[in-house]
This record gives C-alpha cells, structure tokens and sequence, in this order.
C-alpha cells in the first residue's frame, strides 16, 4: 500500500509500505493483552511485610512446653504474638512475576496498533528533516497544523537531532526511535508520527 508523505514545504508525495505492518487483522485480544501486562510491569510492588524468620529477636521457647496449663508455643516470633511475623503478607517486588513479551506477540501487536491507527487516519508520515528547527513554538505550530498535539514521534537519528530540541518541552508529545518503541505509547497517545528514515527501520526490524 501507499502512504501519504508530507513535508515541511507544503508538497505531498506517497511512499510504498508493507501491507502486513500497516493494513493487518485487528486483534483487539492482543492488544488488550499487551496493555495488561506492559500496566503490571509499571505498578510499583514495593509492600513487603517481615515474615516470621526476618523477625530479630530470640528463638527460645517463651515458656516450657507442659506443666503450665497454657497452649504450646514456640518464639515470640510467631504471627499470633504481637511484634512477631506476618502470616502471608506481601513479600516485596522480587515475589512478582515479570510478564514479558515474546517476540511474535510484539510483532503482531505493532501490526495490529499500526493498522488499527491507520484506519482511524491517526499516522501520519514526513520526510526526513534535514532542516534543523529550534524553536518550540515553530515545532508546535506544525503539530497544530495536523491535530498531532497529542501524540509520539518515531524518528531517525538525522530528524532527532535537528528537531529533538525543539519538542521537549511540548507536553504530550513524546519522541524515540525505532529500538526505544514501546507499544504501551503506540496506544498511549493519539497519533504516530513517522519519518520516512524511520518507516523503513521499521519494516527491516518488524518484517516477518
């Protein structure tokens, strides 16, 4: 299929792009599947409560174990005395599992985001900027132009290093490169934005 590509300068011309990265089947399972576990991986698992044998303290018997009418008991230690352990409580990131993607999951989910914004006329294509731009305010302004205020530039090192700068401080706008892509922000934000360059690192990366 055919792309759209535009240009600082008003002209448009199109570019060839793989069908199967940029016209897909939609799998919305997948996505959601992705989004579940990019989420999980975020969340802060910090709560860790101390268990019986982190406890600092004595491990002799409190008391003997017949002769005085009570329940048998070992240490204080134990999660039934108060300062001692806690019985199943949360035991700290390192007790979460990781859920990590496998390699034809991200290929087919990218297809599936790419194609899915496609659809919704969300991507947009530019050449390459071999024009340095340093102002934010011009930078935004051509955003402004393509409702693209919202949304994630992927970008060749030749266009991050001339208009890099000028969109850092523009909230909501995201940039990377093509080893950086998370499918997370794919979703995260409105509109992809891709160079020409880029494009086909794409392809090279994702091609099956």
């Amino acid at each position: 299929m055919k792309l759209d590509k535009l240009s600082l300068d008003g002209n448009k011309k199109s570019l060839e792009v793989n069908d199967k990265i940029f016209t897909d089947k939609i799998n919305k399972r997948l996505i959601s599947e992705i989004l579940y576990k990019n989420i999980a991986n975020f969340k802060g698992r910090k709560a860790k409560t101390k268990q019986k044998n982190e406890i600092t303290g004595s491990t002799s018997k409190i008391y003997a174990q017949k002769g005085t009418g009570n329940a048998r008991h070992a240490s204080r230690k134990a999660p039934i005395f108060v300062g001692g352990g806690v019985a199943h409580g949360p035991k700290g990131e390192n007790s979460y599992k990781f859920r990590k993607l496998n390699k034809k999951e991200k290929k087919l989910g990218l297809s599936s985001i790419i194609s899915e914004k496609n659809n919704l006329k969300d991507l947009l294509l530019f050449s390459d900027f071999i024009k340095e731009i340093n102002k934010t305010k011009e930078m935004y302004s051509l955003l402004k132009k393509y409702e693209a205020t919202n949304s994630i530039l992927i970008l060749d090192k030749t266009s991050n290093d001339n208009i890099g700068k000028s969109l850092k401080n523009i909230p909501n706008v995201k940039v990377c490169d093509i080893s950086n892509l998370a499918l997370y922000d794919l979703v995260k934000y409105k509109k992809i934005i891709f160079t020409e360059t880029s494009i086909k690192e794409l392809e090279k990366k994702y091609l099956w």
